[in-house]
Parts: C-alpha cells; sequence; structure tokens
C-alpha cells in the first residue's frame, strides 16, 4: 500500500477499544510477523467491503495490530487465505487469549520458532501444517 492510500483510508483504523486498538508499540512484533496486510487491502484481496474485515477482527476470526510509522491496523499475512480467514486460527485464538495472552502477546507467541514442534518454525508453521491439536495443547499450557 502506497503511502498516501494509508494517508488517505482512515477508514482502517478501529475503535481504540478493539483488541486492535490495544495495540502496544513493538517493532519486533512487526519484523518477527514480517508480512502484514492493511485492513483495506485484506478486503481488496478478499473481495469484501471494509466492514466486513473490521467484523472480522471484531470476531477473533483473524487478530491485528497497529504496525508501521502511521500505526494502521493490520493483520498478519498467514492469518488469511485467498476464501479468507484460516479456520484452524479461531479455536487457538480462544484458547490463548483464555490463558490471558494479548492479541499482540498471541501473534508474538505463534510467530515466534520453537524447535520441538513437529514441523520446523514456529506455531503458526505447525497449525498451517495441519497439526492444530499438537498447537493448541501447547497453548493451553501457557494459562496462568
Amino acid at each position: 500500500m502506497t503511502d498516501a492510500r494509508a494517508a488517505s483510508s482512515g477508514s482502517d483504523d478501529i475503535d481504540d477499544d478493539s483488541p486492535a486498538g490495544r495495540s502496544d508499540d513493538r517493532p519486533q512484533l512487526e519484523v518477527l510477523v514480517g508480512e502484514w496486510i492493511t485492513v483495506p487491502d485484506a478486503a481488496e484481496r478478499l473481495g469484501v467491503p471494509l466492514s466486513r474485515v473490521r467484523q472480522m477482527i471484531a470476531d477473533r476470526e483473524v487478530l491485528a495490530a497497529r504496525v508501521g510509522d502511521r500505526r494502521v491496523v493490520a493483520v498478519p499475512a498467514k492469518f488469511l487465505d485467498d476464501a479468507g480467514p484460516r479456520p484452524e486460527l479461531k479455536g487457538t485464538f480462544t484458547v490463548l487469549a483464555d490463558g490471558g495472552l494479548t492479541d499482540d502477546e498471541s501473534i508474538e507467541w505463534l510467530y515466534t520458532p520453537d524447535p520441538t514442534l513437529p514441523v520446523e518454525g514456529a506455531p503458526i508453521d505447525a497449525l498451517l501444517a495441519g497439526h492444530k491439536t499438537e498447537v493448541r495443547r501447547r497453548a493451553q499450557e501457557l494459562a496462568f
């Protein structure tokens, strides 16, 4: 997305009471995730209105954070496929939230490499490789 488009698309903001609105300023999260998709870009990619993407975030079908210098709301790219939110994620988000993690902490946990997983990479990679049960079991162990 161009800077001009980012500046003119204030409609991608979410109320500060939303999960995305409580995001810390954590540049390391941006680097850890790597590829982010802004709300307008997600809507365009999925062929849905902006309001539908905002609803996905509100319903916790995907998690979002404020990223970049402009602090725009964006979703990690791996949370979406061509059809929409990846279905294996929603339950995992719930388990992580029930364990006391914030949205940013959940995203960080999902993207932090873990050499003990059945596939190389981070929990998000294991989820996408079909190891949902193992990832959720580990997420439950985080509860405090």
